[in-house]
């Protein structure tokens, strides 16, 4: 993996100002296209989840003998941490690396569209699928896993939405240091490792040694979890509370990392 060039061009602040809801309506809908004409990524987005969601299932009935609530609570925390990682994330990597390599993002930039708006625009199909994915998650899981709805669906919306953004701000950092479409699973392996064994997704964090709990709740995923969470299981509010501002940390400075890094031409 290269260390990306420092003199790449950067976002222009001057292009950053508000979201045009035509234009960014405009670029989700021709990013949707080129989704759909992906028939790996498109597989991707609307059956793994579902997948990775059964096998988390089945993992936590073997390993502990717990209610079937309690059982349903930890597979649909864990499914929806899932859902951002593959949905979001993976894909928008892929995404953002395929439309820089086949100067799509440098047209964009010579014309009305903002750097954001461009940005916003090619992670909003991945956004809307996710929302969709976890919505029907959540309602399967109170039919089918006998598990409860959250006892707080606004604190879920807010994790969701600000895990959204966290993760299309991480996907454009990745992409920067990503030469090409098909390396992208291996650049991406390293968050998705992480989060999924440090966050709460598969090893609960209660289960660690007290210092490395300590460290992984500051893993990028771990505040967005631990909302997740407590929109079921509740928690105190301490608890939120360092968790949201883990959160908006990891995101302000993916926003910097993303304004110093992201590149718009392809790599040579």
């Amino acid at each position: 993996m290269s260390v990306p060039n420092l003199t790449a061009p950067r976002l222009n602040p001057r292009r950053l100002g508000a979201l045009n809801p035509r234009r960014l309506g405009a670029l989700g809908r021709s990013e949707l296209t080129l989704l759909r004409r992906n028939r790996t990524a498109l597989s991707m987005a609307l059956l793994m989840p579902a997948a990775m969601v059964f096998l988390l299932r089945s993992t936590l009935a073997d390993a502990d003998e717990q209610s079937a609530a309690a059982l349903g609570r930890a597979t649909l925390s864990g499914g929806t941490g899932l859902v951002l990682l593959l949905v979001v994330y993976m894909n928008l990597v892929s995404a953002y690396v395929a439309r820089r390599e086949e100067l799509v993002l440098k047209r964009l930039r010579t014309g009305e569209a903002g750097d954001l708006e461009i940005l916003a625009g090619t992670a909003l199909p991945a956004a809307v699928v996710a929302l969709g994915q976890i919505g029907v998650l959540v309602l399967a899981g109170a039919a089918a896993l006998d598990a409860p709805m959250p006892d707080n669906p606004l604190l879920l919306i807010v994790a969701v939405l600000a895990a959204i953004v966290l993760l299309a701000g991480l996907a454009a950092l990745t992409s920067s240091f990503t030469r090409s479409v098909e390396s992208a699973g291996i650049t991406t392996v390293p968050l998705l490792l992480v989060s999924l064994l440090g966050s709460g997704l598969f090893v609960p964090m209660d289960s660690l040694p007290r210092t490395l709990a300590s460290v992984c709740e500051l893993l990028p995923l771990s505040g967005v979890m631990t909302l997740v969470r407590g929109a079921w299981d509740g928690a105190p509010a301490g608890d939120l509370t360092g968790a949201a501002l883990v959160t908006v940390a990891w995101t302000v400075n993916t926003v910097f990392a993303v304004h110093r890094w992201f590149r718009w031409e392809p790599r040579r």
